[in-house]
């Protein structure tokens, strides 16, 4: 095969503009790959502060609820508000632990 790549690559090149299906699904596939995802289209709230991520769950579920969001897509979304807070919750624990320290220095 060494060296031999551009050769079939002319060779499923023309046979796909000859009309051969098969070919033709060779070369879409590697110039159109299919997608494995589709962008989501959902509004959420605005996130400021970890008390926000209820409001947006609640929006999640109610999506999955009236048929706007697959399961596997509110999911997804859920993992997003979830990192969130937990950004969020890493940021206050490190503003507090800088406070206690500044408060055990001599």
């Amino acid at each position: 095969m060494d060296g031999q790549a551009e050769a079939i690559t002319q060779i499923v090149t023309a046979k796909a503009l000859e009309g051969d299906m098969m070919a033709i699904r060779l070369v879409l596939d590697r110039i159109l790959p299919v997608r494995r995802e589709r962008p989501v289209f959902f509004e959420l709230p605005p996130l400021k502060t970890a008390d926000d991520a209820v409001e947006a769950m609640a929006s999640i579920v109610g999506g999955v609820a009236h048929g706007e969001l697959t399961p596997t897509e509110a999911n997804d979304l859920a993992r997003l508000v979830d990192g969130f807070v937990k950004a969020i919750e890493a940021s206050d624990l490190s503003k507090r632990m800088t406070v206690i320290e500044k408060q055990l220095q001599p």
